[in-house]
């Protein structure tokens, strides 16, 4: 087995990258580790249905679907779980996740305002719980903002599209599905991912690895429509007949920027003004957590 394994994350680089040969230029011996995006019965307790209190956070902590290698997930979950000595933060790169909050077609709620106390699945410590927040505090009371955590992206999907809650917020793959379904964007949640790797990996590796995304960015950049197909192999295949990936975006787009001690420190900070974690006495500093 190869000692870099690399968790997908629903975005197109790593099989541009595979298809190119790009990884094996770089010289990197890795494996792909495909980990769809919903929940599974080892992963949600059967006696929670509907309020899923694993999400990515928890995942890092425990090394559990598939997070424990080289992975990503929303800034705010790889911050706190690299100061929660989880692994490393990558500090050389981050990406960023077109995402939004979607109704159907035929709810009345029209303007972020209308989702005032209206409840929202969201994925608990997760990309979608966390920017749900900040992309909704422009328009109401903290206090106004409901949030019900319904798992993984496509266990949300599943519950939108049945009706079992009014509103979701997805990312990526999951929110080009729910579009053409006809679901509605009500608000914009776009965020900021971070990466992830464990304390076993060679940081030579994870360079090589960036390389290789680096080169697959410009592919991308210039003509994603090759490359749309591998859409299919993130998404569950019961949807596939609903969807037609040609007409998909780009998704998920790396930023070879640094993830700089600032960001760093105003991501912990406001999630400290929200209490969104208990507070740790142990936890690491900015130059334990990333790696620069």
């Amino acid at each position: 087995m190869s000692g870099f394994r690399i968790s997908t994350h629903g975005r197109l680089h790593d099989w541009v990258a595979v298809e190119k040969g790009y990884f094996e230029e770089e010289g990197l011996d890795y494996e792909l580790d495909v980990k769809a995006q919903e929940n599974s019965a080892q992963e949600v307790p059967a006696d929670q249905p509907g309020d899923v209190r694993t999400g990515a956070y928890e995942l890092y902590r425990s090394g559990g679907g598939g997070k424990k290698h080289m992975s990503c997930a929303c800034h705010w979950a790889v911050n706190q779980a690299a100061t929660d000595s989880a692994g490393r933060m990558w500090g050389q790169a981050y990406s960023m996740l077109p995402s939004g909050v979607y109704v159907l077609p035929q709810s009345e709620v029209r303007r972020p305002e209308d989702l005032a106390g209206v409840e929202i699945a969201v994925g608990y410590h997760s990309g979608s719980h966390f920017s749900t927040i900040q992309a909704l505090e422009p328009f109401m009371e903290p206090g106004q903002i409901s949030l019900r955590f319904g798992g993984m992206p496509y266990d949300r999907v599943d519950a939108l599209l049945a009706g079992e809650v009014p509103a979701a917020a997805v990312w990526t793959g999951a929110a080009y599905l729910l579009e053409q379904q006809g679901a509605r964007k009500i608000v914009d949640t776009t965020f900021m991912a971070g990466f992830m790797f464990d304390a076993d990996t060679d940081v030579e590796d994870v360079s090589k690895y960036f390389a290789a995304l680096k080169r697959a960015q410009m592919d991308l950049d210039l003509a994603p429509e090759p490359y749309k197909h591998y859409y299919t192999r993130e998404i569950p295949e019961r949807f596939h007949d609903l969807i037609d990936v040609r007409a998909f975006g780009p998704g998920e787009r790396i930023v070879f920027l640094p993830y700089t001690a600032s960001a760093y420190e105003q991501s912990q900070q406001w999630m400290r003004d929200r209490r969104l974690f208990e507070p740790s006495d142990s936890a690491r500093d900015f130059a334990s957590a990333v790696v620069v």
